[in-house]
């Protein structure tokens, strides 16, 4: 059975409720003070099953005073019912509703003229008049217009089979979304707790699901769920949904925070929108005006950033700005919202979310911004997270940035990223997706970078990665470090030798001078063998002069990189050779002591034919290197 939710939209008096009545049984005015003194203060909720369709209906007040009431139970409805009393025809809050209607992107609905037996033909004729007047060229112009009466009863078969018809005409509702519920409601009940109710909008919740309060991210647990008052294993999509929760105190809860799934979305506090100024707002729209914005179930003070050279929008105009919100709120792409002037609030104007996680734009930059956000208004899903991704230049997404984004679901980012690498716009850099562009960009600087350090350094085996990455990586996660690095080595760009990245053009070939002292030095290293001198005796035993002795630090480095050298501590270098010879020996000493395979540094000195100035950081570079392990005062040789 199909659910859809209707919500009932008029001036105060004009029969919502009683209307609401008559069709469902049901007095959906709940406060007392509401039945008392004959008007809506707050939603009403009532239902009924219809030709195969459960319609959810959302009552909502008519008096000015309780618009912010009307727009929470406004947000997540399929079909509105105008209600106008035909005795007194189209009012000033019968315009309001139906502006807040249009503006929310509402697409379908029936206009019901109530209390038929209260006027005459005439009158009636005349209303019917300003009724055309009022939906011309709006969504509502072709929606039947229904003569009812909730005390006689004429007219409601006939509306009945309006909202039926309606029901099986309106689209299905968008799926590929998380779990979103906007809470309009909370109170504890004796013996089960806090319960909440809004309209589910996207997703479904289990009796047992694990949820998250935002934009507090209380974690709570659904202990119970009930659609139109009955109990539910499961509510979905569309549906009027009651949930008790655990976990979390009645305080605790406010009218206008979300449900949804444990650490998926995200609150924001500025994003970009294409705004619509209603034609008879009272003034422009102007960059700093202090508004109130209505979203979901809640109302959040906000400043208004136009993102136009004039930083205004006329009456009656389309344009891009920034929303700038006082307190946090989750919101995604495509959700509408409502903008009412601070004091006195009024309606004002209507917008669609393009990017709910914006930065703010300069000035100079708003021809690039518009060009952007008309991209993201007609674009794909596709379309989009190339956009966002784009957007991060150098830092990229996650698959978690992007549901917190989009909030879209873990198929949905999957279907669409795959899209985008297919395309080659995007790239995944180990679970970071990141624009082709900016990989580009980041690749010609780690290029450029290593290159300038082969001619400041010549004869240096190339750039430490460290250096590189905080040079060029600074604010770039690693996982894009390490796969522009891989993508450079597949290009053929750059080479990555240890610790080291050196250009694929880099030739370490000595010439001259600089070979005759690097074969001087790395023989004076194969004739000391494991008494190897200091860094200053060598440079002074290959007759380097004091000026030069930075040069040969290099050239020693240079050996060190090439593997002829070793370096054992920050002072002490060995040959290959000689180090290989005893690495052997002292394995060969292992094996001829089986079991134990232990050796002491007496033993060690022996073998080796140093004294302890040598043995000790041999042995300890024979630890670091797993070849040997200290137990105590002795080595175990390790079998290799």
């Amino acid at each position: 059975m199909r659910s859809i939710i209707v919500g009932t939209a008029g001036h105060i008096d004009h029969g919502k409720t009683s209307l609401v009545e008559a069709l469902t049984g049901t007095n959906a005015d709940r406060l007392p003070e509401e039945r008392r003194r004959g008007i809506t203060i707050d939603l009403g909720f009532a239902s009924l099953d219809l030709e195969g369709a459960h319609l959810g209906f959302v009552d909502v007040p008519g008096h000015e005073r309780f618009v912010r009431n009307m727009l929470a139970g406004a947000h997540g409805i399929d079909l509105v019912l105008l209600v106008i009393a035909a005795d007194e025809g189209v009012m000033p809050q019968t315009r309001e509703h139906f502006d807040i209607c249009r503006l929310l992107g509402l697409r379908a609905g029936i206009v019901c003229l109530t209390k038929h037996d209260a006027a005459d033909d005439d009158l009636r004729q005349l209303v019917r008049l300003e009724v055309e007047e009022l939906v011309e060229g709006s969504f509502l112009e072709s929606a039947p217009v229904i003569e009812t009466s909730a005390r006689t009863g004429a007219g409601l078969d006939e509306l009945k089979s309006a909202l039926a018809q309606a029901a099986r005409d309106a689209p299905e509702r968008t799926s590929g979304y998380v779990t979103r519920l906007h809470v309009d409601r909370a109170f504890a009940m004796r013996g089960f707790g806090t319960i909440v109710t809004g309209t589910l909008v996207a997703g479904e919740v289990c009796a047992g699901d694990d949820l998250e309060l935002l934009p507090s991210g209380q974690p709570v647990r659904a202990r119970g769920v009930q659609v139109h008052g009955r109990a539910v294993e499961r509510a979905q999509a569309g549906e009027r949904t009651a949930i008790n929760l655990g976990g979390v105190d009645v305080h605790e809860v406010e009218r206008g925070q979300v449900l949804s799934v444990p650490h998926r979305l995200r609150p924001t506090q500025i994003f970009d929108a294409r705004l619509d100024v209603l034609t008879d707002a009272a003034r422009p729209l102007r960059s700093r005006a202090r508004v109130r914005l209505h979203h979901g179930a809640a109302e959040i003070l906000a400043r208004v950033a136009v993102i136009e050279d004039a930083r205004e929008i006329a009456q009656g105009e389309q344009a891009y700005a920034q929303l700038r919100l006082e307190s946090p709120l989750v919101v995604i792409p495509g959700d509408r919202f409502i903008l009412r002037s601070y004091s006195p609030p009024h309606t004002i104007a209507g917008g669609v979310v393009l990017d709910a996680f914006a930065s703010k734009h300069r000035r100079r930059d708003f021809a690039k911004a518009r060009g952007r956000l008309d991209a993201l208004a007609s674009a794909n899903r596709t379309q989009m997270l190339t956009a966002f991704v784009e957007a991060t230049a150098d830092v990229g997404l996650t698959r978690g940035d992007l549901a917190a984004r989009t909030g879209w679901t873990d198929d949905v980012i999957e279907a669409a990223s795959l899209s985008a690498l297919g395309a080659g716009t995007v790239k995944d850099a180990g679970g970071v997706l990141v624009a082709g562009e900016a990989i580009e960009g980041l690749l010609s600087k780690a290029v450029r970078a290593v290159k300038e350090h082969h001619a400041r350094d010549p004869l240096s085996r190339g750039m430490m990665r460290e250096t590189l990455r905080e040079k060029v990586f600074a604010h770039t996660p690693g996982e894009i470090f390490r796969f522009t690095l891989a993508e450079a080595e597949r290009t053929g760009a750059l080479i990555s030798e240890r610790d080291t990245v050196r250009a694929s053009s880099h030739s370490l070939e000595l010439a001259g001078e600089d070979a005759q002292l690097s074969t001087r030095l790395a023989e004076i290293f194969r004739d000391a063998a494991l008494e190897a001198p200091g860094i200053d005796e060598a440079l002074t035993r290959a007759s380097v002069a004091p000026a030069r002795r930075e040069h040969g630090r290099k050239l020693l480095r240079l050996l060190t990189g090439a593997g002829t050298l070793v370096q054992i501590t920050s002072d002490l270098l060995i040959h290959r050779d000689a180090l290989d010879r005893i690495i052997q020996a002292t394995r060969d000493y292992g094996a001829a002591h089986e079991p134990e395979r232990a050796i002491d540094v007496a033993a060690f000195k022996d073998l080796a034919g140093v004294s302890r100035k040598y043995a000790i950081p041999i042995l300890e570079y024979f630890d670091r290197q797993r070849i040997t392990r200290r137990v105590g005062d002795r080595r175990i040789v390790i079998k290799g």
